[in-house]
């Protein structure tokens, strides 16, 4: 019995999947006990070579109207954006008891679990592995090889563009601006990057992690988000020194005041198993409570690596597998609170830049004292008096509300000559 798919965006990616659906098709037929066959098509241009004969294939200039084809068994959305045609196609093709499989991280973060509900109500699958760092099989590894574990919790890189630009800032001791533009030459980065350089890709692929970690509801409103613009060449310098690499974090754990979600900068220490994931990579570390720490790693985008997670998808469905959407079925999945980043606890590294003149040091350290933030290191290279210097500093833990309390007490002083940065500190559990 052939599985009849009809894919919607024929990109990178979709072209990709045409690629791989065609190269392998004897080794899919085996592996699943029948062929998956593309049976239509939608996408901007009908005449582009896409490098698979598209001859036989049925072709749709409205993409919602694909999923009205009753010959179809799966849709695969891969137009991409939070709302519009992908959001209507997954909702038609779910009501006409259609499978389907997307690449959609935006879709998914807003629209995750009452997609989630009305394909359940329907008895058909919500498959997006693609949706999540590329290749990596991290969706059916928290839904199913992890299902076992209570998640401490997840974390990881998961953003391929920030990655690369962060790498190549530190092997190059060159600046944000500089490397951006080199990635946008390459085509690692958009025209228009600010989804990927302010968070906003990563914070999307995060909450939907946080949402099969905990068994809870997707909110990416409850995202904290904090992109790479404001790292400097000086601030991978020092973490250098320090013996951390600054990454573009995305860290997902439940506290005692609700779901904590949060995509920022961080210093990250070299023990760590993803101090050492560069360029393009993508890593995410699950810890569970009886397996430990796991590391999935590998290319997060790309037209081989999303294509391959999206046939995964799809033998799953030739298989007859039919997994919930997320890690519990989506009507008990758990409405949890937003953790305040005020309450949040942890390590930070902060760099001033002060007038380099006696007593500035004690101001400052006075101004962390009155917050009770303890400091576990202090650098300060050479002396130049009456100059502008920058002086970094590293604390123990302590509450986020305290330490930026004490940031605008520091900010106010006299000797201190522009807003200090601060990076979080990405520490171990114990």
């Amino acid at each position: 019995m052939v599985l009849r798919v009809g894919i919607a965006g024929l990109g990178t990616v979709g072209g990709g999947v045409l690629k791989l659906l065609h190269q392998q098709a004897e080794l899919l037929a085996l592996r699943c006990g029948r062929r998956i066959m593309v049976a239509a098509c939608s996408a901007r241009d009908r005449n582009k070579d896409r490098g698979v004969d598209l001859a036989g294939v049925r072709w749709y200039a409205d993409a919602v109207a694909m999923a009205q084809d009753a010959e179809l068994d799966i849709v695969v959305e891969l137009i991409g954006g939070s709302s519009g045609p992908a959001k209507e196609l997954c909702e038609a093709a779910i009501a006409q008891g259609k499978h389907v499989v997307t690449a959609n991280k935006a879709l998914l973060a807003m629209h995750g679990a009452a997609l989630a509900k009305a394909a359940e109500a329907k008895g058909v699958v919500l498959a997006y592995e693609a949706a999540v760092a590329g290749g990596i099989p991290i969706v059916k590894a928290l839904r199913e090889g992890l299902a076992g574990n209570t998640v401490k919790r997840v974390y990881g890189i998961l953003n391929g563009t920030c990655n690369y630009i962060l790498t190549t800032m530190r092997e190059g001791r060159r600046e944000f601006g500089e490397v951006l533009g080199e990635a946008q030459k390459l085509g690692y980065a958009e025209l228009d990057p600010a989804t990927d350089v302010d968070g906003i890709d990563a914070a999307h692929k995060l909450a939907i992690l946080a949402a099969l970690a905990y068994g809870s509801e997707v909110d990416f409103a409850g995202v904290h988000i904090e992109g790479i613009r404001h790292v400097s060449a000086l601030d991978i310098d020092y973490a250098t020194e320090l013996g951390f690499r600054i990454k573009l974090i995305g860290h997902a754990r439940v506290t005692e005041h609700g779901l904590e979600q949060r995509v920022t900068p961080c210093m990250v220490p070299l023990g760590s198993p993803i101090a050492h994931t560069e360029g393009v990579f993508n890593a995410v570390v699950v810890e569970g409570d009886f397996v430990g720490t796991t590391l999935f790693q590998g290319r997060g985008a790309g037209a081989g690596p999303t294509a391959s997670a999206v046939v995964a998808d799809l033998i799953d469905i030739a298989r007859g597998r039919q997994p919930v959407t997320f890690s519990v079925p989506a009507s008990k999945l758990k409405k949890l609170p937003a953790a305040p980043m005020a309450r949040h606890r942890g390590a930070y590294y902060i760099r001033l830049m002060v007038v380099d003149r006696p007593g500035v040091i004690a101001d400052v350290t006075a101004c962390l004292r009155d917050e009770q933030v303890s400091l576990e290191a202090m650098l300060q290279r050479g002396r130049a008096p009456g100059e502008t210097v920058p002086v970094v500093l590293t604390t123990h833990d302590t509450e986020e509300a305290a330490m930026f309390r004490a940031l605008a007490r520091i900010q106010e002083l006299e000797a201190v000559i522009e807003p200090p940065r601060v990076i979080r500190i990405e520490q171990p559990e114990g």
